[in-house]
């Protein structure tokens, strides 16, 4: 089962902003347009030194400082033109504009300037603050756990965010290497919020529970907990709005994965140069959403995975991905195409051919984790936790 997941940004929205900016944009240079129309025509006879010297002031919102100087430079621009035009050189008026264009111009282009240096630096204090919450929420993925080698990858769509509602992660336990992909449904700090719930249940719960349907339990119960702190009518809607599709997998002593899917794209899995998808026995709803399971918590799924495989965990937004023709991005062909390449080349590999795929735009975040198989080593000992 396919839950439905968060809608990507339409392009109507986007649109529509960027036009109101673009349209902001033109309005010092269309005024200095209507103070030319006025100049030279009938209407001459209205006063038009207030409307240039505003330009500058108006162009400092919205464009920044060159687009102060550009529009000051118009305006100075028309102002002589007009005066040359109407022979109304060696006037107390014509002075007057000027001087007064060139203190508005200056104080505008000051003030403009010292706005885009406090912009960039509230923006780099912003992209420390998300780096660091991208080191605690989605750390780095161990490159050998036992008989596995794994790399993770991700993306996120927003433009200046580098942490979204998409997760991972790949623990080394005494069960075996367990590892869970999920995509929350939302955007923005309340899924970042619900991704570090499942992560933080997710990574304490392995190194404790035997029974991997126990594990996404835990999972699920975080969700629910959080909600009900928020409030009983605030929290409900809260964990509607929120719901996780995961996939949880565990790679124990042996030739085999089990596996368990809640609404999440299945796993690729390469053998002999062919992929296959790992589509559950058995449709189960996402994590929040228990009160849809209709009976049992479910069971894992096996499948075989033996030395020389290669494992692809993956969030909707690689798959979802869409061309100028709205043609999905063709998963299963790409790891095919790359079965050779090392694990970093070919997260290096994917993430150019999607920014290809999109030209640059991706509609949702994307989160890869990559697993390959490796010769059997040791068996794991059989202690306390890890």
């Amino acid at each position: 089962m396919r839950a439905p997941l968060r809608s990507p940004p339409g392009p109507r929205a986007d649109g529509h902003h960027q036009v109101l900016f673009v349209l902001a944009e033109c309005v010092p240079f269309a005024i200095a347009l209507l103070v030319l129309l006025v100049e030279f025509t009938p209407l001459h006879v209205l006063y038009t030194g207030p409307l240039l010297v505003a330009t500058p002031a108006l162009a400092a919102v919205t464009m920044g400082p060159k687009g102060t100087l550009a529009a000051a430079g118009v305006a100075v621009g028309v102002s002589v033109t007009t005066a040359s035009y109407n022979s109304a050189w060696g006037t107390q008026q014509v002075y007057t504009n000027f001087l007064a264009l060139f203190l508005v111009s200056v104080a505008s282009f000051l003030t403009s300037r010292s706005a885009r240096t406090r912009t960039e630096n509230e923006l780099n204090q912003v992209r420390r603050i998300a780096t660091a919450a991208q080191e605690v929420v989605l750390r780095p993925v161990p490159d050998r756990l036992h008989s596995v080698r794994a790399a993770s990858m991700y993306l996120a769509a927003e433009t200046g965010a580098q942490i979204g509602g998409d997760l991972y992660d790949v623990v080394q336990t005494r069960y075996g290497v367990r590892m869970i992909v999920g995509d929350v449904r939302g955007k923005g700090l309340p899924a970042v919020r619900a991704a570090a719930i499942v992560l933080g249940a997710f990574r304490e719960a392995v190194h404790y529970e035997a029974d991997l349907v126990e594990v996404v339990d835990r999972c699920g119960a975080a969700l629910h907990r959080d909600a009900a702190v928020s409030g009983a009518a605030g929290g409900a809607e809260a964990l509607v709005e929120g719901f996780v599709t995961a996939l949880v997998a565990q790679i124990p002593d042996g030739r085999h994965i089990e596996m368990i899917n809640r609404g999440h794209p299945p796993a690729l899995l390469l053998h002999d140069g062919a992929v296959r998808s790992l589509m559950p026995t058995a449709p189960l709803p996402p994590l929040g959403l228990e009160e849809f399971l209709g009976g049992p918590p479910g069971r894992t799924d096996r499948y075989p995975f033996v030395p020389g495989d290669r494992l692809l965990l993956y969030t909707d937004g690689v798959i979802e991905a869409r061309d100028g023709d709205k043609t999905f991005f063709d998963l299963a062909e790409a790891m095919v195409t790359m079965h050779d390449h090392t694990r970093e080349a070919f997260l290096k590999g994917l993430h150019q051919a999607l920014l290809r795929h999109t030209r640059n735009r991706l509609a949702d975040d994307v989160a890869v984790v990559l697993v390959d198989r490796c010769q059997d080593e040791e068996p794991r000992p059989t202690g306390g936790p890890t």
